[in-house]
């Protein structure tokens, strides 16, 4: 099925723009749902990695009053990183959607790889390719992960923080897919997602050395469908609901084995009227 690619917002909003160590973050509260209520403000958060935040971040997390942090990075990312730092009285939950293994090589072509070497990985449309197909496999691969998380939601876990590396992918996925099963419309979901695009949301892009040619603008262009949220990506994880659970209320009962009684929870603890 072809679905219309949104545009991001005229004008973004740029809550808490003054984080200087967290990047991406955002209130996802005020979204249109289920039954004409909301997402309730204060309740579900998005945002990149807690590893740089400063003290003065962390001060502003730990006034959120959050009950649970789930990093969806994996056991590489945090090598990389650096661990989440910790907020008084949180309770964080590690759930890796990508495996370690995955990609490294792919990975280390990005931050060393010259440009020939990028040309032939990335050109022609494949770094894009790359993106859409990672989003499907997460989906249909990654569903008892995606229902663990909804679960907890619905139970104890609110207010909650969801972050993995840049705040964009996986997190995206997993705020998608929470925001699809409090009857989110897909339009508005995608255009939360484009917000990741905003200069002050952005991930910086890694690159190995720091000579000019390291960073050219076409190094940059072929690099640049690794970094950016693209409407395309997550409609293709839409696309996959669809054609593999039939819409989304197949995806939620038979893909991540949520009872009705389950969602009426979450819409309970996450909707406002």
């Amino acid at each position: 099925m072809t679905q219309q690619i949104p545009q991001p917002p005229s004008s973004t909003p740029e809550p808490e723009r003054g984080l200087s160590g967290v990047r991406n973050f955002r209130d996802v509260g005020g979204l249109s749902a289920a039954d004409g209520r909301r997402v309730r403000p204060g309740r579900l958060f998005r945002s990149g990695h807690l590893a740089h935040a400063t003290e003065t971040d962390t001060e502003f997390l730990e006034s959120l009053g959050l009950h649970t942090v789930f990093d969806f990075r994996n056991g590489a990312d945090q090598a990389l990183e650096g661990p989440d730092v910790e907020l008084a009285g949180v309770r964080n939950v590690n759930i890796p959607l990508s495996d370690p293994a995955d990609g490294r090589e792919f990975w280390k072509m990005v931050r060393d790889g010259d440009l020939a070497r990028l040309r032939t990985v990335l050109g022609d449309g494949k770094a894009a390719a790359r993106m859409r197909d990672s989003y499907r496999t997460i989906i249909l691969t990654r569903t008892a992960e995606h229902g663990r998380v909804v679960r907890a939601l619905a139970e104890d876990s609110v207010p909650a923080l969801m972050h993995c590396a840049a705040g964009k992918d996986r997190a995206g996925l997993s705020i998608a897919v929470t925001l699809l099963a409090l009857g989110v419309g897909r339009d508005a979901i995608v255009a939360d997602y484009l917000e990741s695009n905003a200069p002050h949301n952005r991930y910086r892009v890694r690159r190995g050395g720091d000579a000019p040619e390291d960073r050219s603008p076409e190094v940059m262009e072929l690099l640049a469908p690794l970094f950016e949220a693209r409407a395309e990506y997550l409609l293709a994880a839409f696309d996959t609901i669809d054609g593999q659970w039939g819409g989304v209320d197949g995806y939620l009962a038979g893909g991540l084995g949520l009872a009705p009684a389950t969602l009426e929870r979450l819409r309970e603890r996450l909707l406002v009227g």
